[in-house]
């Protein structure tokens, strides 16, 4: 039985939150870099995000912090609004109509998105990842890290990327990825299941701590050695003084700017819809099976967006790639994120010089293994088993991610499913029959399906137009409990037709069975005002 008291995971939630921050430290940072902001506010979105809206949040595993999907929205705003104070002002404002969609209870949206397409932006997201993190893990760092567009502002794609980084390996950099990864597979696959200080002391922990003393033991002088560009990098101030001058602070003189409001509302939608889709996702991931309140996360998300836009931060979202790091690391309640949001914090207060030890590399390495364990290739078969209507929706939503970016691809995979559901409820309104395989008599049957909208009207106008001369229509309604009133003109104008065809009619349903046509449309008038 799972315990419910505020600390009572801590086992648990503790190593986690390690995971999570080494995680979530280098993606603040390069989407900071990637938006075109200042470093330190995506530290600030990220420790926002872990201990504010950790705590408010009724997500029991998800993360939030600077999100990736923003970062381009980010990067136009903070020039066409002439600077970064004014945008900040436009991330408040974000944040409290988050606060109004919360309100007015709009987190339903997130569950009218087909599994098929939850499960096929997991896996995009986790082949990114892979992808993204390739360059690097050998070394080449020249795209930010948080940036995982198709595209990219040097000219370059993800595949491209890594082929250009190919000729640019480090050595150093390489061995002690390398290094990182082989840590962190025994540690998972063989020492976690030897002893239980292998449970309680973490492999990424491990491998963050070898790459550092790597780092200090091969110097500058070395081949092997890594230089400060393949390291990461937390802005180091001087004093407590230089801490708090980096926080910005928003102009509220652009208020009056009308685009002010249309950036703020942009983000309060994309920020929205990004984090109930993670919702979604994660709640599908965690293995306990809880269900996230999403107005509740929506009332959250708001109150740290208008946090982070008063103090310099980010827009903040739920994001999956720190979410499933947390699930796959065993964390059971918010603690986690609360907690990996006081490491971000202290961390950049206290050891700073210590964080800029670390290879990127070796945090490659541990998004190497989340990305992998987002997209294991037995998934791709257990979609294919379940059939094209749920593989179809779930490679174009994988391809589409890969190719464009997070929402595009969605929207992608949505649009597909959408037309398999109309495809499928063109097919399915109706069942048509002759009576008896060998006999030609003229006798056809047609029953309804147990609800028949719009939609289905074009499959049944033409199946009723295929109807031959002189033959006997058996219309069993039995069974249907709602008929659109389109579907109810449709019959209306064939009882007409049929009689210039000489085409008998019979209905069947719960009433009994009804041969007068001129009682038909008063019959499926009832029918539908019944439903």
């Amino acid at each position: 039985m799972e315990k419910t008291g505020f600390f009572s995971n801590l086992k648990s939630d503790f190593p986690a939150s390690i995971v999570v921050f080494f995680v979530a430290l280098p993606l603040c940072l390069g989407i900071a870099l990637a938006s075109g902001a200042p470093l330190f506010s995506g530290l600030i979105a990220g420790i926002i995000g872990g201990i504010v809206v950790g705590a408010l949040s009724g997500s029991k595993i998800g993360v939030s912090g600077p999100a990736a999907g923003l970062a381009a929205i980010v990067f136009t705003s903070i020039g066409t609004l002439g600077g970064f104070e004014n945008f900040l002002v436009a991330v408040v404002l974000g944040g409290i109509i988050q606060l109004i969609f919360g309100l007015l209870r709009a987190g339903v949206i997130g569950y009218y998105f087909p599994s098929s397409v939850i499960k096929g932006m997991l896996t995009g997201i986790g082949i990114i990842i892979i992808l993204k993190q390739i360059p690097h893990f050998v070394g080449y760092d020249a795209d930010p890290e948080g940036d995982f567009a198709f595209l990219q502002v040097d000219g370059q794609n993800t595949f491209s990327e890594i082929f250009t980084s190919l000729d640019f390996i480090q050595p150093g950099s390489a061995l002690i990825g390398l290094i990182g990864l082989a840590i962190l597979l025994l540690w998972e696959n063989v020492l976690a299941k030897k002893a239980k200080i292998f449970q309680i002391i973490q492999g990424p922990l491990v491998a963050v701590i070898v790459g550092i003393v790597f780092f200090a033991v091969m110097g500058s002088n070395n081949s092997l050695s890594i230089s400060s560009t393949h390291l990461v990098s937390v802005p180091v101030p001087d004093d407590f003084s230089s801490f708090l001058s980096q926080f910005r602070f928003p102009n509220f003189a652009a208020i009056a700017n009308t685009e002010v409001w249309v950036v703020g509302f942009t983000i309060a939608l994309v920020a929205s819809l990004e984090t109930l889709l993670c919702v979604e996702a994660t709640d599908k991931l965690d293995p306990h099976k809880n269900v996230t309140p999403t107005n509740r996360e929506l009332l959250a998300q708001g109150t740290g967006n208008i946090i982070s836009g008063l103090i310099g931060g980010l827009p903040i979202t739920q994001v999956i790639v720190r979410s499933s790091a947390n699930i796959q690391s065993g964390g059971r309640t918010k603690m986690s994120a609360i907690i990996h949001g006081l490491f971000l914090l202290i961390s950049v207060i206290l050891i700073p010089n210590l964080l800029n030890m670390i290879p990127l590399s070796v945090l490659a390495a541990i998004l190497l293994v989340v990305g992998f364990k987002l997209a294991k290739p037995g998934l791709f078969k257990s979609m294919y088993q379940l059939g094209w209507k749920q593989f179809v929706p779930f490679i174009v939503t994988v391809v589409g991610i890969i190719f464009t970016d997070l929402l595009v691809g969605i929207g992608l995979g949505l649009l597909v499913g959408i037309i398999v559901i109309l495809f499928k409820s063109y097919q399915n309104s109706h069942f048509l029959h002759k009576e008896g395989e060998d006999v030609d008599d003229g006798k056809v049957k047609m029953t309804l399906a147990e609800e028949v909208t719009f939609f289905n009207k074009g499959a049944i106008l033409n199946e009723l137009d295929r109807l031959p001369h002189d033959s006997a229509l058996e219309l069993d309604v039995t069974n249907t409990k709602y008929l659109d009133n389109d579907i109810i003109e449709i019959l209306d104008d064939f009882i007409h037709k049929a009689e210039e065809r000489n085409i008998s009619i019979k209905l069947i349903s719960e009433r009994g069975v009804v041969v007068n046509p001129e009682s038909f449309f008063k019959f499926f008038n009832d029918k539908r005002k019944a439903s």
